[in-house]
């Protein structure tokens, strides 16, 4: 295979990858939209933005990567299907359909 050839598979790649990041944000949009009046589509969602991210070899963003359970992969929404405590520099998230702790760190804001 020709040089040109490969630089051109490569930019096509490069432009799919985009195109599925668009699509897996857009995806996670629809299951905030449809959580309050059917959570299974929402939960649907959620698994297509999984699926595109996989074929593409996308990694979802951190800020929405975090609105699933890291167990069951639904879409969770603080106060209606997960609990939310915070404890000595870590956020735990307890799903509320499978009952996963997820615990992320974070900071505390300094007073002046």
């Amino acid at each position: 295979m020709s040089s040109r050839k490969k630089a051109a598979i490569k930019k096509a790649k490069a432009g799919n990858r985009q195109i599925a990041l668009e699509r897996i944000q857009l995806l996670f949009a629809e299951a905030r939209k449809a959580f309050n009046t059917n959570s299974e589509r929402s939960n649907r969602y959620v698994d297509l933005a999984r699926r595109i991210g996989m074929r593409y070899r996308v990694s979802i963003p951190t800020s929405l990567k975090r609105k699933t359970c890291n167990k069951c992969r639904h879409y969770i929404v603080p106060g209606k299907n997960c609990r939310v405590r915070l404890k000595s520099g870590t956020r735990l998230v307890i799903c509320g359909d499978c009952g996963a702790v997820m615990r992320y760190p974070y900071r505390k804001k300094k007073s002046l």
